[in-house]
Formats: structure tokens, sequence, C-alpha cells
């Protein structure tokens, strides 16, 4: 038994460490990755999609990073965040106990069983997410002083220097 829940717990770990998000461009429209898709000239949906569900916190950061990158690339100094929407992937939570029972008869002889497990998750899961979509607009000259408008390149130094590339 303890050798079966051994290689459960390590096979899991080793599929955290496959499926880390990392920034680079998506293959396909619905590979793991940034994308960008343009709205309007200056306005783009910007997505992160995780391999499987990640940190909702780096995914966002991952499409934060992209806008930024975008926002340079273009010549631009500044974007504005109009909408953000995160695809939840559920998660989190603490340790899970279930109870089964069940009883059957055969042949004149009947028997009851019972059962109970316990799950801890290994680590710290928090919210976890699929992907992370922005809504941006491109803006130059100087930045407007509201929490949805961003410098570019001081988001993008910021982020550079906190999230595996």
């Amino acid at each position: 038994m303890f050798r079966t829940i051994a290689i459960a717990a390590a096979v899991a770990m080793l599929t955290a460490c496959a499926s880390t998000p990392t920034y680079t461009p998506a293959a396909t429209a619905t590979a793991a990755g940034y994308s960008e898709t343009q709205i309007e000239t200056n306005r783009y949906f910007v997505t992160y999609r995780a391999p499987s569900g990640a940190d909702a916190a780096l995914i966002q950061d991952y499409a934060l990073l992209r806008a930024a990158d975008l926002t340079l690339q273009n010549g631009r100094e500044w974007f504005w965040v109009d909408r953000r929407s995160l695809d939840d992937a559920g998660g989190g939570g603490g340790p899970r106990i279930g109870v089964g029972v069940g009883g059957g008869s055969y042949g004149g002889r009947s028997g009851v069983g019972g059962s109970v497990g316990l799950s801890i998750p290994l680590g710290n899961r928090g919210e976890r997410a699929n992907s992370a979509t922005l809504e941006i607009r491109l803006g130059e000259g100087p930045k407007p002083d509201d929490p949805n408008a961003y410098d570019a390149r001081s988001i993008s130094q910021t982020l550079r220097s906190r999230l595996p590339q």
C-alpha cells in the first residue's frame, strides 16, 4: 500500500514539474504560451495559456508581460487594461477526506465493507487557472494616473526580473 502511494506521489510531482508554464509564444491558437489578437488599430486581446492548470497569479503575470512587450514592439509607452478574464482550473483547498460504504450478498452470504480515503495536497497549490486574457489599449505620451494604466517598460523589466523565463 505504501509503495503505491509513494509511486502516485512521485508521478504527481513529476507531472507538476513537467507542466510549469514558461514565457513562450503559443504554437497554435489553443497551445500553451502567449498569443494576441488585434481587434482595432491600438486594441488587442492578449492571452496566456498554461500547459495545464497552473498558479493563477503566474499566468496573469505572463499575460501582463506579453501586454507590455507588445506595447513596446508597437512603439508605444504604456497600455490600458480594459478587461481581464481568468479561466479557472479550480484547485486550492486543503486536505480532503472521503468515506465509502458498500455491501452485497452472494449465495446466502452477505458482507459489508467500508473505506476511508485521505488526500493531502503536496506543496502550495493556491488558486489554479488554465488561461488569462487581457483586453488592452496601447497608449503614448504621458501615462494616465489610473490603476488600469501600466508603464510598459517598467512592467517588462519588473516581471522579467522575477518570473521564470
